[in-house]
């Protein structure tokens, strides 16, 4: 997928400043998920499967 030039990617707080991070951005209420050394691949999801991956994370699943 290719993203829009106009998005804004956030990282998270977490990151660190040396890159390698996961960066997220909103599209017409998609989430998209891409990796700051590799910004040419981007993924997409809902905001629902998203926050139910990060809960299953948590839980260690």
């Amino acid at each position: 997928m290719t993203a829009p030039a106009s998005l804004v990617w956030q990282k998270s707080t977490y990151s660190q400043e040396q890159g390698e991070c996961v960066e997220l951005a909103e599209d017409g209420g998609a989430v998209l998920l891409r990796e700051s050394d590799d910004p040419t691949v981007v993924l997409s999801t809902t905001p629902t499967a998203l926050a139910r991956f990060l809960r299953a994370i948590k839980r260690g699943g």
